[in-house]
């Protein structure tokens, strides 16, 4: 597994929860001002410059639930409440949509245009915040950095691991259904037309070569499909035409999303329910979240500014109802831990908690998890 794949998933699904975060603003008819400070401020959190630090470092992904709980947080980063149905129908809808554009990537690399097309998007939310722009276009050099010169099998590798992440994941989405993209089960359907990728042929040619490299002999075979060529390479650059629209706002028309649970997924619900035994990577998650949390900077609310709940149903009643029916072991609880009662530790607890930022600690025989349960107390 790639150990440089965390800040593309992070990124992605965060443009993704923002698209969605748009759309029911406008839905419910929340006042400009409102919206803008909603998305102002997640975006902020969002792109902050420690919490980047910790995100870019090499890293193995961690479990659905504990980024979850990272998107939680963000999505609570302002005046905007969701409960957790919301908050289960949100996370649904951020990994179908980029497990779809993971899929459908023509090569590896492009998963990086992806990146790119969710960045364009989210400074489209912020042209009036310049000091947030300038957060966004710092990333987008960190992109750059980290990977631009990767070669494409290691491309390839970091595309696997993010489909693994995805493999188990079959809800259906109503935009997804219309369009026929997604089968009635919830599984993705991948075209068999359009443009090949870039600098590849379209197929159709099989060609054989001697040993000094010469070609001698020519095939040309029916491949039932509708391809054509590439006519340009998307842009890298920080500004450009990325070509791909993989990872633009599939919501920018104002219409309803809705979620199911496919017959897969409540089977699948049936048999993942959490082992008692201790899980070994609990304490490196753990660990994870304290590094991540601790570069997030939540800006408290300033004035008598009155917050708002949004709600990503059509109705309270279904909000309710969706609530009701859904899995317990596909709802991602927020993991709450409390600290234990160390006076030493509690203090530190304090100092975080009031800063949110993280200091290094020195190495000891005692175990990382108690240090990290006092970090993470009410997070």
């Amino acid at each position: 597994m790639s150990m440089r794949t965390l800040p593309l998933l992070f990124l992605n699904l965060g443009g993704e929860m923002l698209y969605i975060l748009d759309q029911r603003l406008r839905a419910q008819n929340i006042p400009v001002d409102k919206a803008r400070k909603v998305l102002n401020d997640i975006i902020s959190t969002m792109f902050n410059r420690k919490f980047m630090e910790e995100l870019f470092k090499p890293q193995e992904l961690y479990s659905k639930k504990a980024l979850r709980t990272v998107y939680d947080r963000l999505a609570h980063a302002s005046i905007m409440r969701l409960n957790q149905a919301s908050m289960d129908k949100l996370y649904d809808l951020m990994t179908m949509a980029f497990k779809y554009q993971v899929l459908l990537c023509p090569r590896p690399k492009d998963v990086l245009l992806v990146t790119f097309n969710h960045l364009d998007a989210i400074k489209g939310f912020i042209q009036d915040s310049p000091t947030i722009l300038h957060q966004v276009d710092e990333t987008f050099r960190q992109l750059m950095e980290t990977y631009g010169d990767l070669s494409a099998g290691e491309f390839q590798l970091i595309r696997q691991t993010l489909l693994v992440f995805f493999q188990d994941l079959h809800i259906r989405v109503s935009i997804f259904l219309k369009e026929r993209v997604q089968n009635s089960n919830g599984r993705f359907v991948l075209p068999v037309s359009g443009p090949v990728p870039w600098g590849t042929e379209v197929p159709g040619v099989i060609r054989m070569f001697n040993k000094k490299g010469e070609e001698i002999r020519k095939i040309e075979f029916k491949h039932g499909g509708n391809y054509v060529a590439a006519l340009r390479e998307g842009s890298f650059e920080l500004h450009g035409d990325r070509v791909l629209k993989l990872g633009t706002n599939m919501y920018s028309v104002n219409r309803p999303v809705e979620t199911h649970m496919s017959g897969a997924s409540k089977n699948l619900a049936s048999r993942t329910q959490e082992s008692i035994a201790p899980n070994p990577l609990a304490k490196e998650e753990l660990n994870f979240l304290a590094r991540l949390m601790g570069g997030m900077e939540i800006k408290k609310p300033s004035g008598p500014e009155p917050g708002f709940r949004l709600n990503l149903f059509t109705t309270d009643e279904e909000e309710e109802q969706a609530a009701l029916t859904r899995p317990e072991e596909l709802s991602y609880e927020v993991i709450n831990i409390q600290a234990t009662q160390d006076q030493q530790r509690n203090e530190e607890l304090a100092r975080i908690m009031g800063e949110f930022e993280i200091t290094e600690q020195p190495r000891s025989s005692a175990s990382k998890g108690d240090d990290l349960l006092a970090m993470m107390d009410e997070l």
